[in-house]
């Protein structure tokens, strides 16, 4: 569809907007036209009149120079082999993965529905990844049948099962399933405890200080179906502190030297994760892409140099600091409700519903009127969404203006752990994802429908029936 194609002089709104807002919150693209937000070149008052809200709005801009920033400057900064897989548990659809892998980058999938999609937009499977601490049988066996490029292993039950499916693959002359194993190195790092990853205390990664990641080594080599590629660890998400990430992958270098003098194994692969920070308020730091990527680069060519190891291939694994910035989360105000001396109430048409971040991690977001961008705050205001728990609250004592029924709210930082946590809750549909740039808009991923929600159920009847 084609949306308000606006001239390049609305470009000129770009650099005033961006003195009321903060500019690492808001995609690239974003301007204003007769007080309306606009982004990609489209109004973001009449996406909602068109497509309904809530709506979930990508700029396509904002996505692909984040993604070839983190391409070039791997590419630049560390002298060996790199790649850059995107974390695609943050937000997946088949569209998207089709824009990602379009640049250049290889998908990290987490489930097999993850891996369907993947499949499903062309993705390579060599430039697919399968991670995930608890992988049923059922799904490293279709996804040895799929062929993806790498199991990152993260138990020694995960890595005996393994072993056993494909024991006979040298027989039949069939190539051996590579793999990494994913450590725990024993790291904390100051995040929210549900995404802190590194720690001992964590259900992910086989844990250096108990002997454990040892013995998935010995059985790895002792597996004639496998062939251990390198070492994977992740700390966590939100992390702005790079001492830690360095850290990090010291131990795993570490570690690397000590398997090779034992076992004689030498290190290829070596993944130190993702993790890095974006910001969701005023006041919150900037993430810094090459900054972040010179430590890592920097750390495994000195820790190359200190062990004798020839450079690995790095893999870098960004997700929220790749999606982030480049959504927008639109809702219509569907009721105001002022109690004096406690808090004035505004409810939107979504919520937990497609948003369970600030339920979940007590998230903060950022918050402005799409359709009054210019008109100034007036009041304090929490904003709720619809659905039956007291704990939807989407944005807590945030400034807006003289705000009623039927404005558009607007939430920047909406692209990780959104839509893709989203659930039914209710049974109220899922928000759709639209794809905006250069005044085009395009539906990435539909409404949900009622017909959806009930596909699953059963008739009465129709059960009695088979009897």
């Amino acid at each position: 569809m084609q949306v308000n194609v606006l001239s390049k002089e609305h470009d000129a709104g770009y650099p005033e907007l961006m003195q009321q807002l903060h500019p690492f919150l808001w995609p690239v693209s974003t301007t204003r036209a007769q007080g309306h937000l606009v982004l990609g070149g489209c109004d973001t008052t009449e996406l909602a009149r068109e497509l309904g809200t809530p709506l979930y709005v990508l700029d396509e801009l904002t996505l692909e120079t984040t993604a070839r920033h983190f391409i070039s400057a791997l590419a630049a900064q560390y002298p060996g082999p790199s790649t850059i897989h995107y974390a695609s548990k943050a937000l997946l659809n088949t569209a998207l993965a089709q824009l990602l892998t379009s640049w250049g980058m290889g998908l990290d999938c987490v489930s097999l529905g993850e891996l369907a999609v993947a499949r499903r937009a062309g993705a390579s499977p060599e430039h697919v990844h399968l991670h995930g601490n608890a992988k049923p049988r059922r799904e490293l066996e279709q996804a040895l049948a799929w062929g993806v490029g790498r199991i990152i292993v993260d138990s020694l039950d995960e890595l005996r099962v393994l072993a056993e499916l494909t024991r006979n693959r040298a027989a039949q002359g069939q190539q051996r399933q590579r793999i990494l194993l994913r450590l725990n190195p024993g790291i904390n790092v100051h995040t929210h405890a549900h995404i802190q990853t590194g720690q001992l205390d964590s259900k992910f990664g086989l844990p250096i200080k108990t002997g454990m990641a040892r013995a998935a080594v010995e059985l790895a080599l002792q597996s004639p179906g496998l062939e251990l590629m390198g070492l994977h660890a992740h700390l966590g998400s939100q992390i702005d502190e790079y001492a830690p990430l360095a850290l990090g992958v010291e131990r795993l270098m570490a570690f690397a030297a000590d398997s090779r003098a034992e076992f004689g194994w030498e290190l290829r692969e070596l993944s130190p994760g993702g993790g890095l920070g974006v910001p969701y308020r005023e006041g919150d730091p900037a993430p810094d892409i090459e900054a972040y990527i010179q430590t890592l680069a920097d750390t495994v060519t000195a820790q190359c140099t200190r062990h004798g190891f020839e450079l690995p291939r790095l893999v870098l694994e960004p997700g929220r600091s790749l999606i982030a910035r480049s959504v927008v989360a639109l809702y219509e105000v569907v009721a105001v409700k002022p109690i004096p001396g406690i808090r004035t109430f505004i409810a939107v048409d979504g919520g937990m519903g497609d948003n369970i971040r600030p339920a979940l991690y007590d998230a903060r977001y950022s918050v402005i009127q799409a359709d009054q961008v210019e008109a100034d705050p007036v009041e304090t205001a929490t904003v709720v969404g619809r659905y039956c728990e007291s704990g939807d609250v989407l944005l807590r004592d945030v400034a807006l203006p003289a705000t009623q029924p039927g404005a558009l709210l607007a939430i920047p930082m909406a692209g990780a752990y959104t839509l893709s946590m989203a659930s039914t809750y209710n049974l109220v549909p899922r928000p759709a994802l639209v794809g905006v740039r250069d005044g085009r808009a395009r539906v990435l991923q539909r409404r949900e429908t009622f017909e959806d929600i009930m596909r699953r159920d059963m008739l009465l009847d129709e059960l009695d029936g088979e009897k």
